[in-house]
């Protein structure tokens, strides 16, 4: 009877297998669709998207792209004519409509006791007083001045409305054309959410296409300085392959999209998925070194007998914290969550089964490891360091974890939430610069729509909404707030004099009111009024324009806003993609909470189940506490926010840093069975199965690191911090752990099996 354990018996089989998987994984490949709409992360019944949705029905579905030309005077002839055929030609485009310039602002005034409407530039000015002339007309037309042209007239807007009827880049590229047909002096800039859908979508493809093969490389060069074996590249690095490819195949098998949040997936899978390959080598080179007489079938035997537990254990702890992402409310944080579990998974398994297998018809290589210490490598002589420094003084290296852990934890107070998603591309990004001159020069970036039901033409409605635009823009941040009750009041400066009681002011009367736009529609084109009122004058739109720092002054702003409208009985609702923001940013921080909860409580129960004690579970939680509450202490110091992509950190993190932990506390068991003390049980722990957490926390850190080259900043700040937050792991494990089981001598750890090579 064959006595070899499963793996060897079927290892010609299992070789089979994992090949052809690798081989069918490729196929769904090809139909991976790339998503970069943003609102699109949040669940479609959040109140802002069902809100954003009724404004889009109400006043047709537009989404708004900011055109900014900046020069020295916007009012320059040449400057003007370009702005004229750009104008023109958006409106031709068909798509674009309506679209707002200083080419299509009117100029409402009276002439001879009639109202007439205007172009706000009739003809272009041909010097310097006619400019000058030109400049206080627009002053005076507060439907202009500081709408579409800045105060210092360095800066105008050109506004377009998409009707979502073409894609982000061809659209995009239908813009740049027209703006390559116009050239001139004048700087343009382009912001609103299909240009940075647009840019997203590129940059994510960017992103997979260089970041996945340098990881890869980068990851072989790290196998051959770590083993110095074609074995110890090869097999680690195939079991990576086979991942990544499987976990990013799910995406389109489950029918969805790879998103910002999705570029982490292949770069997790490097960092992670050669965990548990790089345990198994790191113990066949032990095992060789121990006893270079002893044949691969045997240590591949004795390398399954002792790794396959705490391998197994360590990945259903990575996967139980990386799952710590489904309970997140961002769609492709769960979706991402799913999909890098089942990555593990497959990872943990092949590791225990494709690697051993194969490696068992590999010969034996020259040894590459010295458990006695002897060896020259910088790892171990740091774990040599470290063995001393713990055996002379554990309750000082406590001491010293105390108050790092108090030093930083003080930063947490100072911690703040994206409030936007402008941190998305470079700072100094076009997209970005003109986000900049709309906050500085036109009011504020940021757009919300209070919408208003009933009778429109009513007197009483109108002086209610007039009297609120009043009182918002003397809120802080907001620019400006603009409905039709300003146009009414607008039109009656043109049908009465200046000392007539109703000058400047809306009628009392409701026909009074019906004959101002009756007058208006004769003059003007009554599609003017279409984004702020519907066609029967039942519906009414207020919008909002304002700047906001950061989430506080963000929901300081809306809270003033609501505070100012929100009793009025003609008020149905707000929306506006600034809400849509800001609710989240606030599912970010719910989604921090859950999975950050969900990881620690089934972390702890899983622990206190393995080692059958509540004293594993709380002593094996510490280090993940210490990592994950000094990282958000470091973000608080340095003024890092949490926000799409950095939410993630502490479910990514937990879920690694408690493969350390555990690899510690089964060898400390496997030397205290054998009769070591607490002391030297801790000691031979950190020289020998030290190295192997060693290695593969600087994998894990050096997978992570391709991601300082992402196009994307918030990426980059992932990148950071997750690799901050398991050096804190790894430093957690490797002293923190031990010293307490020196000091307190925690029971669990008693009742360990001896492991001895049985050759």
């Amino acid at each position: 009877m064959d006595k070899r354990s499963f793996v060897l018996r079927n290892r010609k089989l299992i070789i089979v297998l994992t090949l052809l998987l690798a081989a069918v994984a490729t196929v769904p490949l090809f139909s991976l669709k790339i998503n970069p709409d943003l609102e699109s992360y949040l669940p479609d019944n959040i109140e802002s998207r069902i809100n954003n949705n009724k404004v889009g029905e109400m006043f047709g579905t537009k989404e708004p792209i900011v055109v900014i030309l900046s020069t020295e005077d916007v009012l320059a002839p040449q400057t003007l004519e370009r702005i004229d055929n750009l104008t023109s030609s958006f409106l031709d485009m068909g798509i674009l409509s309506p679209v707002q310039s200083l080419s299509t602002a009117k100029n409402i005034r009276s002439e001879d006791g009639m109202m007439l409407v205007d172009p706000v530039i009739e003809s272009y000015p041909q010097d310097d007083d006619e400019i000058e002339e030109l400049r206080e007309s627009i002053r005076q037309n507060d439907l202009a001045y500081k709408l579409l042209v800045s105060e210092d007239f360095k800066n105008t807007m050109i506004l377009l409305n998409s009707d979502l009827s073409v894609k982000d880049a061809e659209l995009m590229n239908m813009i740049d054309s027209v703006i390559n047909l116009y050239p001139g002096s004048e700087e343009v800039l382009i912001n609103g959410q299909p240009y940075l859908r647009g840019e997203a979508n590129e940059k994510i493809s960017k992103d997979i296409m260089i970041l996945l093969p340098l990881g890869l490389l980068l990851m072989l060069i790290f196998f051959w300085i770590s083993f110095r074996e074609f074995k110890g590249v090869i097999l680690p690095f195939g079991v990576v392959l086979i991942s990544i490819a499987i976990s990013m195949s799910l995406i389109p098998l489950l029918g969805w999209e790879l998103s910002i949040i999705g570029v982490l997936i292949p770069i997790m899978m490097i960092a992670i998925a050669n965990n548990y390959g790089v345990h198994f080598i790191a113990r066949y080179q032990e095992l060789n070194a121990t006893d270079p007489n002893t044949t691969m079938e045997e240590i591949v035997e004795e390398a399954l007998s002792y790794l396959k537990r705490p391998v197994v254990i360590c990945g259903l702890t990575t996967i139980v914290g990386i799952l710590g992402l489904t309970v997140h409310i961002l769609l492709p944080a769960s979706q991402m969550g799913v999909v890098s579990a089942i990555g593990i998974a497959i990872a943990l398994l092949l590791s225990l089964t494709f690697i051993p297998a194969l490696l068992s018809f590999l010969k034996k290589g020259a040894l590459h490891f010295h458990p006695d210490g002897e060896s020259r490598s910088l790892i171990a002589k740091m774990l040599n360091s470290i063995g001393k420094l713990l055996a002379r003084h554990p309750k000082r290296v406590l001491a010293g974890f105390a108050i790092l852990f108090l030093a930083t934890a003080s930063g947490i107070a100072a911690m703040g939430v994206a409030s936007d998603f402008n941190n998305i591309l470079p700072a100094k990004h076009p997209f970005n610069k003109s986000i900049d001159i709309a906050n500085s020069e036109f009011g504020g970036s940021k757009l919300m729509t209070a919408v208003f039901e009933g009778d429109i033409k009513d007197p009483g409605l109108l002086k209610r909404m007039e009297h609120y635009e009043s009182e918002l823009v003397k809120v802080n941040g907001i620019g400006s707030a603009t409905s039709i009750a300003k146009i009414i009041r607008k039109m009656s400066t043109a049908l009465n004099d200046p000392n007539e009681e109703g000058y400047n002011k809306i009628p009392d009367d409701r026909d009074a009111v019906a004959q101002y736009v009756e007058l208006y529609s004769m003059n003007g084109d009554p599609a003017d009024f279409e984004q702020f009122v519907d066609f029967d004058y039942t519906k009414a739109a207020m919008t909002i324009q304002f700047n906001a720092e950061g989430m506080r002054d963000l929901e300081r702003v809306i809270a003033s806003v609501d505070n100012i409208i929100g009793d009025d009985p003609a008020l149905s609702f707000t929306g506006g993609y600034s809400l849509v923001e800001k609710e989240m940013s606030e599912s970010i921080v719910r989604g921090q909470y859950y999975s950050l909860l969900f990881a620690f409580v089934a972390i702890f129960i899983l622990l206190a189940i393995i080692f059958k004690s509540i004293s594993a579970g709380l002593l094996g939680s510490l280090p993940l506490l210490f990592a994950v509450v000094c990282t958000f202490g470091f973000m608080g110091w340095s003024g890092i926010k949490l926000d799409i992509v950095t939410a993630l950190l502490s479910s990514v993190s937990i879920g690694l840093g408690v493969d350390f932990t555990i690899h510690m506390f089964w060898r400390m068991k496997s030397e205290i069975a054998s009769g070591r003390e607490y002391r030297d049980a801790a000691v031979t722990a950190l020289k020998t199965a030290g190295r192997g957490i060693t290695i593969n926390a600087l994998s894990v850190m050096l997978g992570f690191s391709i991601l300082f080259f992402s196009s994307f900043p918030i990426i980059k700040s992932f990148a950071l911090l997750i690799i901050l937050s398991l050096l804190f792991c790894l430093v957690s494990s490797l002293l923190l752990v031990p010293a307490i089981c020196v000091t307190f001598k925690p029971g669990f750890l008693k009742n360990g099996k001896r492991y001895e090579k049985s050759v």
